[in-house]
């Protein structure tokens, strides 16, 4: 019987799938977290959190230890990625961001198990950061260098498209477990979302064992290309890229984590507004961006990635201050109109991000180099960003500091990407029909 064999559109419709359903389960995971950070870890797992903001910036702290572990993913599994594949380790990254979710949602409170409590979030926290950290590079490599040449700010977008939808689906979760439970949220409710994630796994192995291996890294493969070191190597020949790509995404890591994350402390216990009301706003925004991120992705294509790119840097920039004018008006429409723009404007940035960090890179230390440098933007400015911006607000008592705050992180963009090298050539891939039984 001969083996099967599927065409190059298949195998890149397959590579699609795979990733936006595997981002989205990993960055479900995630975002649970920072949700969980915002509305009952200072109260659950950290003594004294229910007075003032010192149990809220003790969240978030242990939410910036996940960030911290991410480039440490990057490294370890852009090591085995570029060494055996990208299918490969993308099974591992999905099963260890599982495992991770699930502990926490069975975890003692401090009121159980005193100091353990926070020192056992923290461990888990770093396995969650450790599985994201492996996944982005992996998830945008198979979808890109699967994809038509001339369109991978397209295809590589798709995988982004796991952030939206992972934030949806946290956000709605949670939405519906608060709505259900009530009064008990606090007691039990939280944990539901967390243990749900066993279920999600499943869904995701089972579609990622489908996928067929990326053409470019068959390729270096079978020239024989395939490096030692993939760590030391993108830092021999890439040092740079690697570093203006942690730098070129300041601009979009720090606002969208004040925008999904910091918002829901500032307008609950800054403004005293509804948590439920933020949550819907929130979910709203990221439901824009299953169309924005695609469609920034593919404009990429046409007008070129440093343009459109610069012009998400700019606008996030002038938004700053109108931002927080809006959602110091109180006002439940005001605050919405707030929230989402504030998420249309970062889609500008990240549709097209994928494709200029990743096309940055030489195939054989593509994984590596790219995820390394996507990833350090984790620890410069996505991790930190809610804990500046509250003890600003502690410090200040006002946002005036946090909105100069973004705007000091979009000039820090402009600079990275003014710098940033221009994109390698694609490496040649043919249309021939693929041999699944020696691929897969």
């Amino acid at each position: 019987m001969s083996a099967p064999t599927v065409t190059r559109a298949q195998a890149a419709r397959r590579a699609t799938q795979a990733s936006v359903i595997g981002t989205t389960i990993e960055w479900y995971d995630f975002f649970l977290y920072g949700t969980a950070a915002a509305l009952v870890f200072p109260q659950l797992f950290f003594p004294g959190g229910q007075d003032s903001f010192n149990g809220v910036i003790a969240a978030f702290g242990t939410q910036f230890v996940g960030f911290v572990a991410r480039p440490v993913g990057a490294a370890i599994f852009g090591h085995f990625g570029d060494r055996i594949g990208r299918k490969t380790t993308l099974m591992v990254t999905l099963f260890l961001m599982a495992v991770g979710t699930v502990l926490i949602g069975l975890l003692p409170t401090y009121q159980a198990i005193g100091v353990w409590a926070p020192i056992l979030l923290t461990l888990l926290r770093i396995v969650q950061g450790i599985g994201v950290g492996g996944e982005w590079g992996g998830s945008v490599l198979i979808a890109m260098e699967w994809g038509h040449q001339e369109r991978r700010g397209l295809a590589a977008s798709w995988p982004q498209l796991g952030v939206p939808l992972g934030l949806v689906l946290s956000t709605g979760v949670v939405r519906l477990v608060s709505g259900i439970t009530g009064s008990d949220f606090l007691t039990y409710g939280w944990r539901i979302p967390f243990i749900l994630s066993i279920v999600l796994i499943g869904v995701g192995l089972f579609v990622r064992m489908r996928v067929i291996e990326s053409p470019e890294f068959e390729a270096v493969r079978k020239k024989d290309n395939v490096v030692t070191a993939p760590i030391l190597e993108a830092i021999r020949r890439q040092p740079k890229q690697i570093l203006l790509s942690a730098l070129v995404r300041t601009s979009e890591q720090a606002p969208f984590y004040l925008f999904i994350t910091f918002v829901i402390t500032y307008t609950t216990k800054h403004l005293k507004f509804s948590s439920d009301a933020i949550l819907v706003d929130t979910l709203i925004a990221a439901a824009i961006g299953l169309i924005s991120i695609p469609v920034f992705g593919r404009l990429s294509d046409r007008f070129g990635r440093k343009l459109v790119y610069g012009i998400g840097i700019v606008a996030t920039a002038v938004y700053a201050f109108p931002y927080f004018g809006l959602l110091n008006t109180g006002d439940a429409l005001m605050i919405g109109i707030a929230v989402v723009v504030s998420l249309i404007l970062h889609d500008i940035q990240y549709g097209p991000q994928a494709a200029l960090i990743a096309e940055s890179f030489d195939p054989d230390i593509r994984y590596t180099g790219a995820g390394l440098g996507y990833q350090l933007a984790s620890v410069i400015a996505g991790g930190p960003a809610p804990l500046i911006a509250a003890a600003l607000l502690q410090g200040t008592g006002g946002s005036t500091a946090i909105s100069v705050y973004i705007i000091i992180c979009a000039v820090i963009s402009v600079i990275a990407l003014v710098l940033l090298p221009r994109a390698r050539p694609a490496t040649a891939v043919g249309a021939d029909p693929v041999d699944e039984a020696t691929r897969a």
